[in-house]
């Protein structure tokens, strides 16, 4: 697997380097060490000042060589090869551009398997007035996109948001061949929405909405039941569930113990005027999920 991860020399970048300590004992063949110098912002902030702007630059570059010279430290000591044969090829770069269409742009050139940012986790408003680095690239990436909220250095219990759409079915197939340590148990989650609306609830009995939800329920269980023989069939524990419940509710409140090292769901991808539109549940995922969140797109059953 190759794999790129964005740098910025912060406490949330390195949580997203010692991630790899997560899965050393099944390394990716290379990783890509990436910090960006947001030179763009720098020119426009200092138009009438381009002598200063270069200086700020030039030092800002100086600052992002030791950066990735610390952060691939730390790759090696996560990866246990700071004293031992290396079994990934560790790359570092350095890139001038906007921040998060330059980590897009580099995950394409060096053809990622999955591309890795630290969040600090903004509020409503910082969301909504700034959007963070981490929502603009889990938006552009062609690759599936994990983004580390908290110290993540082992897998032990993943929880799985799984749906009937094939995004769910290759979100497993990239666990399976390529992520998951064998140590991993996996819940695998499938929440049904409510058939009717809360007003109609008020009216009918509890049996009438389950048997009106019970084609969509059929068809989760169903879903479930064939991502847990997958999982069994690559020797991985694994546990499922079925709910009817508000999708986003029921995926956040499952996802919040502190025992979920990491929730994954799987994405169709969105396009243009599509990324602009909020509330997709990956993009909810990604705001309110106390833990690390996983979003696969891109890959196949």
């Amino acid at each position: 697997m190759k794999m790129l991860i964005a740098v910025d020399g912060s406490e949330f970048a390195e949580w997203s380097v010692q991630m790899l300590e997560a899965i050393a004992g099944r390394p990716p063949d290379s990783v890509t060490l990436l910090h960006v110098v947001d030179s763009a912002s720098l020119k426009s902030s200092a138009r009438k000042h381009a002598t200063l702007s270069k200086q700020a630059i030039a030092a800002m570059t100086k600052a992002g060589d030791l950066i990735l010279r610390r952060f691939e430290g730390l790759a090696k000591l996560a990866l246990k090869q700071a004293t031992t044969k290396p079994r990934t090829n560790i790359e570092t770069v350095l890139a001038h551009g906007r921040v998060a269409d330059t980590i897009t742009k580099v995950a394409k050139q060096k053809k990622a398997d999955l591309l890795v940012v630290g969040s600090r986790g903004l509020s409503d408003a910082e969301h909504y007035l700034l959007g963070s680095v981490s929502r603009k690239v889990s938006a552009l990436a062609p690759c599936p996109v994990l983004v580390v909220k908290r110290p993540l250095t082992a897998l032990a219990h993943v929880l799985f948001a799984a749906d009937t759409s094939k995004h769910s079915q290759g979100a497993c197939s990239f666990l399976c061949k390529r992520f998951l340590p064998d140590s991993a148990h996996v819940t695998v989650l499938s929440v049904v929405e409510p058939a009717v609306t809360e007003l109609a609830t008020k009216y009918l009995s509890r049996e009438q909405v389950e048997q009106i939800s019970a084609p969509k329920r059929l068809a989760a269980e169903q879903m479930v039941e064939k991502l847990r023989a997958r999982f069994l069939a690559d020797n991985y524990a694994v546990t499922t569930k079925v709910q009817l419940d508000h999708v986003t509710d029921a995926l956040l409140r499952q996802a919040a113990p502190r025992d979920i090292d990491l929730l994954v769901a799987g994405s169709r991808g969105l396009t243009g005027s599509e990324r602009l539109q909020l509330g997709s549940v990956s993009e909810t995922l990604l705001k309110y999920a106390s833990c690390s969140v996983l979003i696969v797109r891109g890959w196949r059953a």
